[in-house]
């Protein structure tokens, strides 16, 4: 258990909201078991009508917490890291994010599972696999050339370059940008207690059929990454890239 997740619920909407300030909300085992266990929990909670997933109206997430990702790397894909990414990908709720400040590595891929994702406007997104000697996860490898083309894909994929909420919302990752955290959360929370007020059968049908094509290529290109991934973690590469950032810290 950790109180860095904080979970609250308002009726049929329940919050996981990111609350590790002092580390940028950088996500640990920890984090993720609770976000898996949360998750799974309100899908299986017919009070549960939707889930906010948020971090701060200043910062989403840093992503990994790179000092607890190589005290206790992921060996296989039970590990909490992964329990957490089947969880959002199997949960038949609508899930909505609110995202401010930072939002990096899975701080942005698990925003392509998300059914609403609001942003702010100078958000700052980015997937540095490559950076840090690893390589895409979370089906970022099979959404974002579907979603943006090759090309834009490999800048942010294969260089690592970031982009704003603006260009976010532009090309169809996040559903609107925000003119600041606070507005964005106030939206994606109004945005999330609507589904109490719509028929819950009739919401996870419709979520069904929308997610149902592609699901099964989808869940194996997230087993082969998580895969690659863990192997990347054992490598020169990586362990140098990750070592450096941490000695920078």
């Amino acid at each position: 258990m950790t109180d860095a997740i904080e979970l609250q619920r308002e009726g049929g909407l329940l919050t996981l909201r990111l609350n590790r300030p002092d580390k940028k909300n950088a996500l640990t085992r920890a984090m993720y078991a609770r976000l898996a266990d949360a998750l799974s929990e309100a899908d299986g909670d017919p009070e549960i009508n939707a889930v906010l997933i948020c971090g701060s109206s200043e910062c989403f997430t840093a992503g990994n917490d790179i000092a607890d990702f190589l005290q206790q790397p992921p060996r296989d894909l039970d590990s909490p890291v992964f329990r957490f990414m089947r969880s959002l990908v199997q949960c038949r709720k609508p899930v909505v994010a609110a995202v401010a400040g930072a939002a990096v590595g899975i701080g942005t891929t698990m925003l392509l599972h998300c059914d609403l994702v609001y942003v702010s406007r100078d958000a700052r997104l980015r997937m540095p696999f490559v950076n840090l000697g690893l390589c895409p996860e979370f089906g970022s490898s099979l959404i974002l050339p579907r979603l943006l083309g090759q090309a834009k894909a490999a800048e942010l994929l294969l260089l690592g370059e970031g982009f704003s909420g603006e260009q976010a919302a532009a090309w169809g990752i996040a559903s609107a940008a925000l003119g600041d955290g606070v507005a964005t959360l106030a939206k994606a929370r109004e945005a999330a207690l609507r589904f109490s007020q719509l028929a819950p059968e009739a919401v996870q049908v419709s979520k069904r059929l929308m997610k149902a094509p592609g699901r099964e290529q989808l869940r194996q290109v997230i087993e082969q990454e998580g895969v690659e991934f863990t192997r990347r973690l054992q490598s020169p590469e990586a362990i140098a890239a990750l070592s450096g950032f941490l000695s920078k810290g």
